[in-house]
């Protein structure tokens, strides 16, 4: 939390015209980040097919 803190005092200390780029960066690491999770996802896809695309799981859902 100290960390928030004092990103916080510096964003406040900073003048007016530079917020803009701070809130373009914090986006851009949002983005960053969702962009890592989704890749992951996308790659874990064909490997766990093989475990959702079967009889056995078809058999253990079918009742939802």
């Amino acid at each position: 939390m100290a960390a928030k803190s004092q990103l916080i005092r510096e964003i406040d200390s900073l003048p007016a015209d530079c917020l803009e780029e701070i809130l373009d960066y914090i986006c851009f690491i949002k983005q960053k980040r969702l962009s890592l999770a989704t890749d992951t996802m996308y790659v874990s896809e064909k490997t766990l097919a093989r475990d959702w695309n079967s009889a056995e799981e078809d058999a253990a859902w079918a009742d939802l």
